[in-house]
């Protein structure tokens, strides 16, 4: 496992006192269980633009593309100050070499969903984004962001943990001398992540490395990283995953014994039709894996994408 991860956060959610009132937002899960895998940058940009703690609370207004930032009571205008401040971190970002972002939900600055914007039109608008969190999107449009409330929902979390990973694996490779040969091998390892994702895609993507010597270096690894990203963008399904877990059982079906045959074929159905976690059924084919010494299967980031402590495999 490629630990520790470095990850940016908004700096209430680690328990810093930044926010407007004085208080924090700490988030246990961010600091006890994914903070043992990860190394934080944490960012406030109300604090670090110069605003004091506490402070006259903000609010986004005007137009939705493009709002004010200014404070409740008094109407006071700080978009100008944000937008320097952002164009300042921006790049000092870039050096911290990023593989993902958690941002504070409903945030004017920071929050990436459904921020109040009030329009001059004296509606208020519920889909706007933060001043920061939209730069920050635009700037790096390959590093996956989320909102820490909405990893409170165990896909989401699992979908969003198992991204920034996977975003750490595909850097280190491109940092250590990357060839069309080895673009093979990462490709081969990563099978059956891929196909859980998106079968399509997968495909795609096998085309374009089983041409990549005919190709640019440079323009081979660029397609394959957007098609990669693309792939990973879309969330895994019950029906994905047993796809998978079929195509695994494949590798050692002629070595199972009768009953074993049936304990992963129960398992799949349990799974399928929602009686147990995608846990149950990935424990036994890792074990037949071991017991079956399946070397292409030990090789797979599939069985082990993330942290085992985590969990995140343990949720229906």
């Amino acid at each position: 496992m490629l630990t520790p991860i470095k990850i940016g956060i908004s700096s209430c959610l680690l328990g810093n006192l930044v926010r407007y009132d004085g208080g924090h937002s700490h988030d246990r899960f961010l600091t006890q269980t994914l903070g043992l895998f990860a190394q934080y940058v944490p960012v406030c940009p109300e604090v670090e633009c110069g605003m004091p703690t506490p402070r006259d609370s903000l609010r986004l207004v005007g137009d939705i593309e493009n709002p004010r930032l200014v404070t409740r009571k008094t109407g006071e205008d700080h978009t100008e100050k944000m937008h320097t401040w952002i164009q300042k971190k921006l790049p000092a970002l870039e050096k911290e070499n990023l593989c993902g972002f958690i941002f504070k939900s409903k945030s004017p600055s920071s929050g990436l969903y459904r921020i109040k914007v009030y329009g001059d039109d004296k509606k208020v608008h519920n889909n706007g984004t933060g001043l920061f969190a939209r730069a920050f999107i635009r700037h790096f449009p390959r590093i996956p962001v989320e909102e820490a409330g909405r990893l409170n929902d165990p896909k989401l979390r699992e979908h969003f943990i198992e991204n920034i990973f996977s975003f750490q694996r595909w850097r280190r490779f491109m940092e250590d001398r990357p060839t069309p040969g080895r673009l093979v091998a990462f490709h081969t390892e990563n099978k059956l992540l891929i196909l859980s994702h998106s079968q399509e895609i997968y495909r795609q993507m096998g085309r374009l490395v089983a041409k990549g010597k005919q190709m640019p270096p440079a323009e081979l690894f660029k397609a394959y990283e957007k098609l990669l990203l693309k792939a990973l963008d879309l969330k895994t399904t019950p029906k994905k995953n047993i796809n998978v877990l079929q195509h695994a059982m494949g590798f050692f079906k002629k070595e199972l014994t009768g009953s074993e045959k049936q304990e992963l074929l129960s398992g799949f159905s349990q799974y399928r039709d929602g009686y147990v976690p995608l846990i149950v059924p990935l424990t036994l084919i890792k074990h037949y894996v071991l017991k079956y010494d399946q070397p292409w299967l030990k090789s797979q980031t599939y069985l082990n994408p993330h942290p085992f402590e985590l969990k995140l495999r343990n949720y229906f």
